[in-house]
């Protein structure tokens, strides 16, 4: 089981907003789309689901052209799409019914998603005594943190076996973003197939092995996160001393990339470079607290190749 992009494009007129692009999801895990806003992320997902029209390549779901209607396939869109005025249980089940899930089961899962994620008290609010049971909230009456748990629960009603995230974790308070984390762990502990955009590097690097990064909708950099980041080295040196070392840093011709009143970040040139550099610390009995290399983050990866954010598409 896989899903395979194959060469997809997109055009507006004489304008690509898609360049074909090309990847592919061979294993259960996360896969992650990243680029600046503008840079064709959710036109590709979209594309992907079928909710618009290509101009080229293909999308294939175990081997055959993925259909959204047949596929199980559960879908979490940056922009909310819940019916303002209609109640939540109503449209919970209305969602169940579109992926075919009976009656009975769809309810079932409402009542355990509903309290994984604290909002059974919207979707069934309790009966007050001697009085007419209360209509469930709509989702105009709810905050925009919880209109989003309940997007996640009608995406997830189906129990999909691909599950697209379109910047899942925006808006959410530091509670929320560590519920919807445990919920996409536990998806992927049940070998489930996800792809996941989103602006927060550090999302990313918890839960992708593999990305691609677009910009101007053609991809500039795709492949394990983890083979990615060795490619660069380890060029990312913090170092922390009780004395100054500005000179020291001057005469190696280090690059500082910041400087806190207690750290240095330097870029070096390699890990010989940045040895040679601890062996001088240590011979002028320099006192060393703190020498760390590492490899660049996502967030500097993503900004070298992409460097400029460009507008909207």
């Amino acid at each position: 089981m896989s899903l395979s992009v194959q060469n997809l494009t997109k055009k507006y007129g004489d304008k690509v907003v898609v360049d074909n692009l090309s990847f592919e999801i061979n294993q259960p895990g996360v896969y992650a789309l990243l680029g600046t806003n503008g840079a064709g992320k959710t036109t590709s997902i979209r594309i992907i689901l079928g909710m618009l029209a290509n101009n080229g390549g293909k999308v294939l779901w175990k081997g055959k052209p993925l259909d959204p209607v047949k596929s199980n396939v559960g879908y979490l869109a940056e922009e909310r799409g819940l019916y303002p005025k209609y109640s939540l249980l109503d449209q919970l089940m209305y969602f169940a019914k579109l992926r075919n899930v009976p009656k009975k089961t769809a309810m079932d899962r409402i009542k355990y998603w509903a309290e994984r994620l604290a909002v059974e008290e919207y979707i069934f609010p309790p009966k007050v005594k001697g009085k007419r049971t209360s209509k469930a909230n709509r989702a105009d009456q709810l905050s925009k943190g919880n209109q989003q748990k309940i997007q996640l629960m009608a995406a997830l009603i189906s129990d999909p076996e691909l599950l697209i995230l379109d910047e899942p974790l925006s808006g959410l308070d530091p509670i929320n973003t560590d519920l919807f984390k445990s919920i996409i762990r536990e998806e992927i502990a049940r070998n489930k197939y996800l792809i996941m955009s989103s602006h927060q590097m550090p999302t990313i690097e918890e839960f992708c092995s593999d990305i691609t990064i677009l910009n101007r909708g053609k991809a500039v950099l795709q492949g394990n996160l983890n083979e990615v980041k060795k490619s660069y080295g380890r060029i990312n040196l913090f170092v922390k001393s009780d004395v100054d070392i500005a000179s020291y840093i001057s005469s190696f011709d280090l690059t500082i990339v910041n400087k806190t009143p207690s750290e240095y970040h330097l870029r070096v040139k390699d890990e010989k470079q940045a040895m040679e550099f601890l062996a001088k610390l240590i011979n002028d009995q320099i006192p060393v607290v703190k020498f760390e290399l590492r490899e660049p983050s996502l967030h500097e990866i993503f900004v070298e190749k992409v460097g400029v954010v460009h507008e909207e598409k």
